[in-house]
């Protein structure tokens, strides 16, 4: 028997995209509840935010002019249609989420059966219903996620002995893929690191031998990924390189550059750095990261491809937010991680003595205050 698609309306895609926006739950607790797939709720999150403008410019009344020209508008829409819809027949990079997003199943003159083939999807994969991530996943990430911390420079094939080690029946397949899914690559020199196809401004390195002497001379920011007991989400913050003093942080359910943009806004309110490092993330190769940073005349620098410790300040700081308070605490789930990390910050900022400080807190380095 044919299994019939679940369908659902617009006030109920606009309370799952507002608890998305919230950030209280993760995707997959959100998935979990709502009764729909972490993708979805991305989307209808993405959507919400984008045609929220819409609610106080949809009513403004068009003049006589305006509604003269609408014939000529609609024909250049026409045309427009055309062009874009010879443009989705050649175009299959984009993800099979968004793509199935896409398709409208009412459509009153193209049938489901044309709309896939226009995407590029066989008709059976705009029903394939993906399953929640398994509690014995989750737990093999949790071990994941630590083991990566100790050692980064561990791969699929050994993360796998190492699982099997331990006693679990695992194999290099699904290790790959929970990888994938944090986001967790071995660091180790990668072949063609010259060659990168995407078409987003990109900065050279410019801390290669660079004497790092004051505060605010070099800023950096990256994403790592904090476990949960039901799911996961992502921490990014902005880190002073010479007093190690982390001037914002903030917490996302999902990896889209907005909560990296604000933890930048929010980092530039009051300082500015002289240089701003990043990797070449798609977070901070967009134009919306980056145009605060030009606006303020920052010198923007990346890491080459594939070298994670070109940022190694970011990477140690990870290094002991997890040791010193992730592991730890074991957070149950997005609001207690948050209030976790808000204790922790203050704590590493104020009150954390660090060698390399010469046994200063951060704040006392970043702010001059005497030894």
């Amino acid at each position: 028997m044919k299994r019939q698609r679940k369908k659902h309306s617009g006030i109920f895609k606009a309370k799952v995209a507002v608890e998305a926006i919230k950030g209280e739950r993760t995707l997959n607790e959100l998935a979990g509840h709502f009764e729909v797939h972490p993708p979805q709720v991305v989307q209808w999150k993405q959507r919400l935010l984008a045609g929220a403008s819409d609610i106080f410019t949809g009513g403004v009344e068009r003049d006589a002019a305006q509604e003269a020209e609408l014939p000529d508008r609609l024909y250049q829409q026409i045309g427009q249609m055309k062009v874009e819809l010879d443009w989705l027949k050649k175009s299959m990079s984009c993800s099979l989420e968004l793509r199935r997003s896409w398709i409208q199943p009412k459509h009153q003159h193209l049938s489901l059966r044309r709309q896939c083939a226009l995407l590029g999807l066989a008709v059976a994969s705009y029903y394939y219903q993906p399953a929640p991530e398994s509690a014995e996943n989750l737990f093999y990430q949790r071990l994941l996620d630590e083991e990566y911390t100790c050692h980064p420079f561990y791969g699929v094939r050994k993360m796998t002995v190492w699982l099997r080690l331990l006693g679990h029946a695992v194999g290099p397949k699904r290790v790959r893929r929970l990888l994938r899914a944090m986001g967790l690559m071995a660091v180790y020199p990668k072949p063609r690191l010259s060659f990168n196809p995407l078409a987003h401004q990109r900065f050279p390195y410019l801390l290669k031998g660079l004497a790092i002497v004051r505060p605010n001379q070099v800023w950096s920011t990256d994403i790592t990924y904090i476990r949960l007991r039901g799911g996961f989400v992502y921490l990014a913050a902005v880190i002073d390189w010479f007093s190690r003093y982390v001037l914002a942080w903030e917490l996302s359910i999902s990896l889209e550059a907005d909560f990296c943009v604000a933890v930048l806004e929010r980092a530039l309110a009051s300082q500015r750095p002289e240089i701003f490092n990043t990797d070449q993330g798609v977070q901070f190769t967009s134009a919306q990261f980056q145009a605060p940073l030009l606006a303020a005349q920052v010198r923007l620098s990346m890491d080459g491809r594939g070298r994670a410790f070109d940022n190694i300040f970011v990477e140690r700081l990870w290094r002991t937010v997890k040791y010193e308070e992730v592991y730890l605490k074991d957070y149950r789930n997005v609001p207690e991680a948050r209030h976790g990390l808000g204790n922790y910050f203050p704590f590493y900022n104020d009150q954390r003595i660090h060698q390399a400080l010469d046994y200063r807190t951060p704040r006392d380095v970043h702010f001059g205050s005497p030894q």
